[in-house]
């Protein structure tokens, strides 16, 4: 038995994880066309209303996967995103939101126009072995992800966990119906590795999305990413990646 096969038992038990069996698989992935696995990002708390305008527009004319923005540009994003699919964080960068108000930032947000949710986890309970807590918090936002017709993304923060912490927060996500586990906020101590990625595919199998953020600037190791588990990007040097 692996190690992964072990917390499984450990944090849920006997129970199988079954509420992901029926989706298509998400992994391996095409290398001709890298702009549809990236989400163009822009999270910095300077960016103004030109430069939200700018990234949506760079997105329309790439053809990104979805631009990424914090919640309070939602509407403002969704305006110049006539084709490109809208992506909001929530509970950034910390995760320490009430799950309460995660609830009514992603509610927002999908009201708004978001079609796709990063959620961040509250890594200080899963540190604390409240497990339980954590499942509750990524399952809420799940719900409401999915009744609006959203994807949820969970990020865990790969850089403060350890790897069996990284593998139980996979497994809680997975248990909890998300639709991706995602590496990093990109405003911790560290950003997506080749091995956090591996690890994660590893945990989550190929029916569930794994995204690389943080730190991930040239097309080389965007490839790297993909190529070691991942299906979807997380950048801001977008147009870079692509460009050959």
């Amino acid at each position: 038995m692996n190690r992964i096969q072990e917390l499984r038992i450990e944090i849920l038990g006997e129970e199988e994880i079954i509420a992901n069996s029926n989706r298509e698989e998400q992994w391996p992935v095409q290398m001709e066309n890298l702009a549809q696995y990236i989400d163009h990002t822009i999270l910095k708390p300077e960016a103004n209303n030109e430069a939200i305008i700018n990234i949506c527009q760079e997105a329309e004319l790439y053809k990104f996967r979805s631009v990424c923005v914090n919640p309070v540009n939602a509407a403002l994003a969704k305006k110049h995103l006539p084709t490109v699919d809208l992506c909001c964080v929530v509970g950034f960068p910390l995760g320490q939101n009430a799950t309460e108000i995660k609830v009514a930032e992603t509610r927002l947000a999908i009201e708004n126009g978001a079609n796709e949710i990063d959620m961040v986890i509250n890594v200080g309970w899963l540190k604390s072995k409240e497990y339980k807590k954590v499942y509750k918090d990524i399952k809420a936002i799940c719900e409401v992800c999915h009744q609006g017709g959203a994807i949820l993304k969970v990020i865990i923060e790969t850089c403060l966990l350890s790897d069996d912490e990284k593998i139980i927060a996979c497994l809680l996500a997975v248990q909890a119906d998300a639709d991706f586990v995602k590496t990093s906020t990109g405003f911790s101590s560290g950003g997506a590795t080749l091995e956090d990625i591996a690890l994660m595919r590893k945990v989550v199998g190929n029916k569930i999305g794994v995204k690389a953020s943080g730190g991930i600037r040239d097309r080389e190791k965007a490839i790297a990413m993909l190529e070691a588990g991942a299906n979807r990007i997380g950048a801001s040097s977008s147009i870079k990646i692509i460009n050959k």
